[in-house]
């Protein structure tokens, strides 16, 4: 588990490090694929893997219920922490808060993915496994995004680097922690489950998907599906 969860927070930073070193418009393509693919994999792992498992521990009314409240939470998280845009291009907020609520918002989110992968390893390896894959999918655009956040607002590629990793280690502390927590009170497990599955869910609706509608034409638009699908496909074959 441990090895999951340096794999799904220090290693996707490093990972989207060495995408850097891609050119610009290839850079694009690469991080444009790769965020449909995790709207597949996060839907994938929501639908095919927490949510059946959390309904096979506790009633299904108890799971929608705590899927329902974790999409609100997700919601009124972002509006609070995770600084997407301003809006405005002369907004004095881009200029010099971006950086530290990107950081600071990673960080929260990363501890959070921490506690999703701990609570999927708990329930199976199996679990784990898919788990870790979708946060690792869906983590890599994220943090090429927060790159050039970091980097516009004047930092260094190295102390963006460094940044980033240490925004990206909340998960292995949280994660860890977690593990050993939900151990001793297994019946928490169905509702972290849950929790997790909303956490994904929003991801893919709220945040994913609606870039993903930002381009229109027929070919990107099959394409966009056809990842999905593929993201999905790969859930179900490593679930099965």
């Amino acid at each position: 588990m441990l090895l999951a969860l340096v794999a799904g927070s220090v290693g996707s930073v490093a990972l989207a490090a060495l995408l850097l070193l891609l050119r610009p418009v290839k850079l694009q393509q690469v991080s444009g694929y790769l965020s449909d693919l995790a709207g597949g994999t996060l839907l994938g792992a929501a639908f095919l893997g927490m949510m059946p498992k959390a309904i096979s521990m506790m009633p299904s009314a108890t799971v929608m219920l705590v899927v329902l409240g974790g999409l609100v939470f997700f919601f009124v998280l972002e509006k609070l922490i995770l600084w997407r845009s301003c809006g405005n291009k002369n907004c004095e907020r881009h200029l010099q808060a971006a950086a530290p609520m990107i950081l600071i918002g990673d960080a929260f989110h990363n501890a959070i993915d921490g506690i999703i992968i701990a609570a999927s390893f708990l329930t199976s390896p199996e679990m784990g496994v898919f788990v870790t894959l979708s946060v690792i999918v869906h983590e890599i655009p994220q943090e090429l995004g927060d790159f050039g956040i970091l980097i516009q607002s004047g930092m260094s590629k190295n102390k963006s680097l460094l940044y980033n990793a240490l925004s990206g280690s909340t998960a292995i502390l949280s994660g860890v922690i977690a593990y050993f927590f939900m151990q001793n009170m297994q019946g928490f497990i169905p509702y972290a489950l849950a929790f997790s599955a909303a956490s994904f869910m929003y991801i893919a609706l709220a945040e994913l998907i609606p870039v993903m509608h930002s381009k229109t034409s027929a070919g990107e638009s099959i394409r966009q599906v056809l990842l999905i699908l593929v993201g999905i496909l790969i859930i179900f074959l490593i679930k099965h």
